[in-house]
């Protein structure tokens, strides 16, 4: 099934967030500090579900950008990830999470930017406006979710740190701290995690920071406090737990790149046209479905981003 995603165009009225949900917002803050010392205490914040469903009260707007497919289940999507940093299992990240101490936290954006600035992640919170962003995402390993993400536009943040003429692309890193990331006591990757993208891919409105999922802040196994999500990519270019934001003039090193260049290139977009080599990118069994399905060009967005890699050769540059 392809995804139908809402265009962007004017907003109508009714997506524009009314006054008094806005002045909500202040109320939202002054809890964040309160939610801060919750996170440092359990910072996977794996609660019963009724007990945490108003993390976000009505601060998110809903739907902007979204497939219609079916959404995997909240259990699926927090015990079944990919997060070296908390262990290499699938299930070692959520049993791993209560280590990842996400208050304070501060995210540094700097590099070939005219005002440089570092930035809480309750300032955040509270600086750009949230969207649910529900998101078909694929992984290598050939296996895909449906998660409703909750976040904000990279672009907005990068705007703000004013790029300079020379900024072409933007390299992320993630924490370094064995005691809090117990994967890093292992060399299964040279640490910090690294990644990157073109300059315009991530300016892109489907490019965001997430900070919550399912209405809830972000689990610890998911990547919090705060983590990159580019749904037409491969997930292990949405790195979590990000400390770094820094634009380059040349394409950053990115993780998996140097750990085995032959099987992760710098782009990892979505295309079951090029396997790898160790087995087939053409279908994908989606968490909880039996049978695999047919995988889409770009991961089912060709039509807003292909032409972002006109006249590309995507299968060298994979």
């Amino acid at each position: 099934m392809l995804i139908k995603l809402n265009k962007r165009s004017t907003p109508k009225s009714s997506e524009i967030t009314p006054w008094g949900v806005y002045q909500k917002r202040r109320d939202f803050l002054k809890t964040a500090a309160i939610a801060g010392s919750i996170a440092a205490v359990a910072p996977s914040l794996l609660l019963p579900r009724e007990a945490k469903a108003s993390a976000f009260g009505e601060m998110v707007t809903r739907g902007r950008y979204s497939t219609d497919e079916e959404k995997t289940s909240f259990d699926a999507v927090t015990s079944y990830n990919n997060f070296y940093e908390l262990g290499t299992g699938k299930e070692d990240p959520a049993e791993n999470a209560d280590k990842l101490i996400t208050r304070p936290w501060t995210v540094t954006v700097d590099g070939e930017v005219g005002n440089p600035k570092t930035f809480g992640i309750d300032d955040l919170l509270k600086r750009y406006p949230l969207e649910e962003r529900i998101y078909r995402m694929r992984c290598v390993e050939a296996w895909s979710m449906v998660v409703p993400w909750i976040g904000f536009e990279l672009g907005n943040l990068l705007r703000e740190v004013e790029p300079t003429g020379k900024a072409k692309y933007v390299a992320f890193e993630t924490l370094v701290d064995p005691e809090r990331m117990p994967g890093q006591t292992r060399a299964v990757l040279n640490w910090p995690y690294r990644e990157g993208l073109r300059l315009d891919e991530a300016l892109h409105p489907l490019t965001i920071l997430s900070v919550g999922i399912y209405d809830q802040i972000l689990p610890g196994q998911n990547g919090a406090p705060i983590r990159l999500v580019v749904p037409w990519k491969y997930g292990f270019k949405s790195i979590k737990s990000i400390v770094r934001i820094r634009l380059t003039e040349t394409m950053p090193q990115t993780s998996w790149n140097m750990a085995n260049p032959r099987e992760y290139g710098f782009y990892s977009n979505v295309n079951p046209e090029v396997d790898h080599p160790r087995w087939s990118q053409s279908k994908e069994r989606r968490i909880g479905d039996f049978l695999r399905r047919k995988t889409h060009m770009f991961n089912g967005y060709d039509e807003e981003v292909g032409q972002l890699y006109a006249g590309m050769d995507l299968s060298k540059n994979h």
